[in-house]
């Protein structure tokens, strides 16, 4: 009987050190996302003409609005693809709404250590919103030729950390929705179906 009284025992402790491990790894990621976005947002406090552009990025990439225009406009002047281009703009906007659907259920609030630099549409942060229509942007406008989507695309992420309204994860999260979501349009972008 003393075996079985030991074997439990371990077990349990098995148990509370597995529980605790989770909990420092978790912890862990949290004290990572919280020192790189301090990192970042201080680029911003500390350089004045940084967070000038950091909050311009971010303003014009409200509810998507850049990404809008910019396929718009693509549509506008490229009339032979003028479908593949509102494809590409309606895809941007999916991962847009995507992102803003995921919010509503995780609910994550923004940071709250550090005095933002640029205004929010939203309370919530988990996914970043410009991040998904950006990087959507990024894969579905590239798929067209318009290759510098991609750079703006990744200014326009990193500003989010540098005005201090996301954590990197968020915009992590964001991105890779975003990516995800124009990838498997992709076909229906170059072909009209799919």
């Amino acid at each position: 009987m003393d075996d079985l009284d030991d074997r439990d025992d371990r077990d349990d402790v098995d148990r509370r050190l597995d529980m605790d491990h989770r909990r420092d790894a978790h912890g862990l990621g949290e004290d990572v996302d919280r020192r790189l976005l301090a990192a970042l947002h201080e680029c911003g406090t500390e350089h004045p003409r940084v967070a000038a552009v950091a909050r311009a990025l971010s303003w014009s990439g409200e509810h998507g609005a850049l990404w809008l225009a910019a396929g718009l406009t693509g549509a506008a002047v490229d009339r032979e693809r003028r479908a593949a281009w509102l494809r590409a703009t309606a895809l941007t906007t999916t991962a847009h709404l995507a992102s803003m659907g995921v919010k509503r259920i995780v609910r994550r609030p923004r940071p709250a250590h550090l005095v933002p630099l640029a205004r929010t549409a939203g309370r919530h942060s988990f996914p970043s919103s410009h991040a998904s229509s950006s990087a959507a942007a990024a894969v579905a406008f590239g798929a067209l030729g318009a290759y510098v989507a991609t750079p703006v695309a990744a200014a326009m992420c990193l500003s989010r950390l540098v005005v201090g309204v996301h954590y990197p994860s968020d915009v992590a999260a964001g991105a890779a929705l975003g990516a995800l979501t124009a990838r498997l349009g992709a076909r229906w972008i170059g072909g009209g179906h799919g």
